[in-house]
């Protein structure tokens, strides 16, 4: 049997904030009652929630004919099909 220790660390970091900005949190955490790393850890949370939400986007179904039917472009040859993409309208 191992002996277990747990350990925790207190990482200080140092953030370059542009000067309105930290003026903004500073105030809205004495307004708030919270400590402005609290609100700088809050900021950080929602912003890594928000990019953990992904959004789906379904493509809307414009398909026309019978998708059982036959495929009219199976018996064409390559070059039919070409004029037919490429061709003149009409």
């Amino acid at each position: 049997m191992s002996d277990r220790c747990l350990l925790w660390l207190n990482v200080k970091t140092t953030l370059d904030i542009e000067d309105e900005l930290l003026a903004r949190a500073k105030q809205f955490a004495k307004e708030s009652g919270k400590p402005l790393r609290a609100i700088v850890e809050d900021g950080l949370r929602a912003t890594l929630a928000a990019e953990e939400q992904t959004v789906s986007y379904e493509l809307s179904d414009c398909s026309f004919g019978d998708p059982n039917g036959d495929d009219p472009l199976e018996l064409l040859s390559w070059q039919d099909l070409r004029d037919e993409i490429y061709g003149e309208p009409g």
